[in-house]
């Protein structure tokens, strides 16, 4: 999209937004303010073009995974994802507007590059707020920092950009993280040293680097070379400035733990330290209005579960993984009533005919594959009782071409009245 937006030529985004002033743009995508042709609240888009982030390796599944953390998430300091568009060119987000930018600018326009305690403390209240209602469904952000927390109108703080988050489908057996990721000088000292992580406590750390900023105006590690940057890290050499009250630096030293065994949790800061105790009477307003009266931390600690946009996104017509399109079909997925024995009964048997041996993944018990044989990996999650989710994968060598002439459609028959609901992974119906 070029600089002229679709408003100036009275043709609405696709029938539902008149395109406004441009209000940022990044490597691969605008942002545009927008109202909806419907009238109503303002909204801000991001347009982005497909070909640009097909070009730029890793890009496409970023934005695949800002989607479906974005979806996954609905609390007052999160940024809403409204929905998602698509033409055979471009992508919109169409998110809600954050009208006073981002936490960095505001600091950036301080005298002193910092906030007071009292406003250090009810934005970092609503922050650790909306990332403990993240980790409890299983996202975890991996990039916080100023320049990805906006401002309403109000001057609510709202988590954006998801770009790097991490889903519990990203976790490896261990259930740990292994990919370095996010910004040098607020990530973990387990991050930057390559290590497998929590995301979780990651994102502890990061919470401690942005305390240290909004109360100290600078950033407790900052040097241009990052193995020096975490020994700095990993020997706690920062100096808290004497303005900052000791219940503030003993929470900053606890978030700053290079060991994330004691490293203080976000879900638990609220409970056990006294920093928190002066809270904004707004704010816990809206969380018991979201809770409906439940205990913040009941919310915290709940298991994460497959939701509602988990299972619209597997339905055909609206799996995201098609957004880029192209991709060859290794993985699909059914929904059964069917027990776990009796499905993995029925896959061992069908799979069997076409040359494939079923392993065992998320959910299920199973053998490892043979060597030099192929195999379909699968994983059982229930989702709403007796509703079960199959999901099955195909494991290869690399390079081997089976994958586009493997019998899916057999397969499928031969399972017969044990498959409800059958979804690819490739069926977006794009808007033209």
């Amino acid at each position: 999209m070029n600089g002229k937006s679709k408003k100036s030529k009275g043709m609405p985004l696709l029938g539902k937004y008149e395109l406004g002033r441009l209000l940022g743009r990044g490597t691969f995508a605008k942002v545009y303010l927008a109202h909806p042709v419907t009238g109503g609240e303002p909204v801000a888009v991001k347009v982005i073009d497909k070909a640009e982030v097909l070009g730029m390796e890793g890009m496409a599944p970023r934005v695949l995974r800002e989607v479906v953390a974005m979806r996954r998430l609905r609390h007052p300091g999160v940024l809403r994802l409204h929905e998602v568009l698509a033409t055979r060119s471009r992508i919109y987000l169409v998110m809600e507007l954050a009208p006073r930018g981002d936490l960095q600018s505001m600091l950036a326009a301080l005298p002193n590059r910092r906030f007071s305690e009292k406003a250090a403390r009810r934005l970092f209240v609503q922050l650790t707020a909306a990332l403990a209602h993240c980790h409890a469904r299983g996202v975890t952000h991996r990039d916080v920092k100023p320049q990805n927390v906006l401002l309403d109108s109000a001057g609510n703080l709202k988590v954006s950009d998801f770009g790097l988050s991490a889903l519990p489908d990203t976790l490896r057996d261990d259930g740990r993280l292994h990919t370095a990721c996010g910004t040098p000088a607020y990530a973990a000292p387990e991050v930057l040293r390559h290590t497998s992580y929590d995301g979780a406590k990651a994102d502890a750390w990061s919470c401690g680097v942005m305390l240290f900023v909004l109360l100290a105006g600078r950033l407790p590690f900052d040097d241009v070379n990052i193995p020096d940057m975490c020994r700095k890290a990993h020997r706690r050499e920062y100096e808290v400035p004497p303005w900052v009250s000791p219940p503030a630096r003993r929470l900053v030293h606890r978030l700053l733990d290079p060991n994330p065994a004691t490293r203080v949790s976000v879900e638990a800061l609220a409970a056990t330290h006294p920093w928190f105790v002066k809270r904004s009477l707004s704010l816990d307003s809206q969380l018991d209005g979201l809770l409906d009266g439940q205990p913040e931390r009941a919310l915290a600690f709940r298991a994460p579960a497959v939701n509602a946009f988990d299972i619209i996104s597997m339905s055909q017509g609206l799996d995201l993984s098609g957004l880029f399109g192209g991709s060859k079909s290794r993985e699909k997925r059914f929904m059964t009533t069917a027990s776990p024995e009796q499905t993995l009964e029925q896959l061992s048997r069908a799979s069997g005919k076409l040359g494939y041996v079923v392993v065992g993944k998320k959910g299920v018990e199973g053998h490892r594959r043979p060597p030099g044989r192929p195999a379909i990996s699968v994983g059982i999650s229930e989702l709403v009782p007796p509703l079960m989710l199959v999901e099955m994968r195909l494991e290869m060598d690399d390079g081997d071409g089976e994958v586009q002439v493997f019998g899916w459609d057999q397969l499928r028959v031969e399972l017969g009245d044990v498959v409800r609901a059958w979804h690819s992974c490739e069926d977006l119906q794009q808007v033209q």
